[in-house]
């Protein structure tokens, strides 16, 4: 199978959807690679480093698209690539389309078959392909809150563990799964007063047997959230609901009751924010005020550090394109239900039930 690798096109995106030692499994398996020239340079690998690999390289997007049968990518398609996909190619990349209903429509009209990473479900009902970039994110969003909180950047001027004598930033974390444990160790390690909100009581007692007296847990209500948030001096939103959009648990009037100078990060703002103030923001503008409350949103918090994020992500996905290039998309996904799972869209149909409820799209599951 001819399997082609563009160069990313968004905002400060520097991640790349294969690397050397995927290009090698691949190409040994007998399958053709083709590399946009430069796609890894973000992250210090050369065009002559995917040739060594067996990688063909190739000048530009338009001659990556209309080569490959396969395209892996990292980022969603924006829509000058949307317009380079054609029918009876398969897209294996993150959508995150219940917040995209433009990316969505023209995925729909390119009749590509669109398998999405956060999607795809393991066995014990995890997701494979989103953990590793969420493990990212989650530890990502305390470096990033603690920059935000600082005076210069529109912060209050709180050190997240305080000094003896003064008592450390109060962070709350909306959600216990993947991205949220991972922001609370971070911001355990710095020494805040953390508390991690759940509506899974038995989430909560794994995460009080993880984390001991290190931190407090809440069951998730209106009142336990708009209690919690609107004390805080950094807010984690990391909620998830697969393919659907997030839910806004925390309302305008609760972020116009918090400290002037607080921050809220939102990792969620890839599924639409779980905050009704999130807007998207890119790496290159990050952050914004509401209410005098900082807002961090970036769409794709891991490309800050892509070398990390691109090979924690390609060590999850490699095994899924080995099998698509070596069944077809059709075999590898009949014999795995979680990998059919990662089925969002085909040839002119949106096949996910969570994605086109959320877009209020028509419905069309694949036999």
């Amino acid at each position: 199978m001819k399997i082609g690798c563009p160069k990313e096109i968004k905002v400060h995106e520097y991640r790349v959807g294969l690397v050397p030692a995927g290009v090698r499994e691949l190409v040994t398996a007998g399958h053709q690679v083709l590399i946009e020239s430069g796609a890894g340079a973000g992250i210090g690998i050369t065009d002559d480093a995917y040739r060594a690999s067996g990688a063909g390289v190739l000048p530009d997007a338009r001659s990556v698209f209309d080569a490959a049968e396969l395209v892996v990518k990292v980022k969603e398609p924006q829509l000058p690539e949307c317009a380079m996909l054609q029918r009876g190619q398969v897209l294996f990349t993150y959508l995150h389309l219940a917040a995209d209903a433009a990316q969505a429509q023209a995925l729909v009209k390119s009749g590509v078959t669109a398998i999405a990473y956060e999607t795809v479900t393991a066995p014990d009902r995890s997701l494979p392909l989103l953990t590793p970039m969420s493990e990212v994110a989650g530890r990502m969003s305390i470096q990033v809150g603690v920059t935000a909180l600082q005076k210069a950047n529109g912060g209050f001027g709180v050190l997240l563990g305080g000094v003896p004598g003064v008592a450390p930033a109060r962070v709350v974390i909306l959600g216990g799964g993947v991205a949220g444990t991972n922001a609370a160790q971070m911001a355990v390690g710095l020494g805040a007063q953390v508390t991690i909100v759940d509506r899974s009581l038995r989430r909560l007692r794994e995460l009080d047997a993880q984390f001991g007296n290190t931190i407090a847990t809440a069951y998730s209500t209106t009142e336990s959230i708009e209690r919690l948030v609107t004390q805080a001096d950094l807010v984690i939103g990391a909620v998830l609901v697969t393919g659907a959009a997030a839910p806004r648990l925390v309302t305008r009037d609760m972020v116009s009751r918090m400290e002037k100078g607080a921050v809220l990060v939102d990792i969620s703002i890839d599924q639409g924010g779980c905050f009704e103030t999130s807007k998207p923001t890119t790496h290159a503008d990050p952050t914004y005020i509401v209410d005098g409350v900082v807002h961090y949103c970036v769409t794709n918090m891991p490309g800050a550090v892509p070398r990390t994020s691109t090979f924690a992500l390609t060590n999850a996905t490699l095994p899924y394109a080995r099998a698509l290039a070596d069944l077809g998309w059709r075999k590898a996904l009949e014999r795995d239900a979680g990998f059919a799972a990662g089925l969002n869209v085909h040839e002119g149909a949106v096949t996910h039930e969570a994605v086109a409820r959320a877009l209020g799209m028509s419905y069309r599951p694949l036999a």
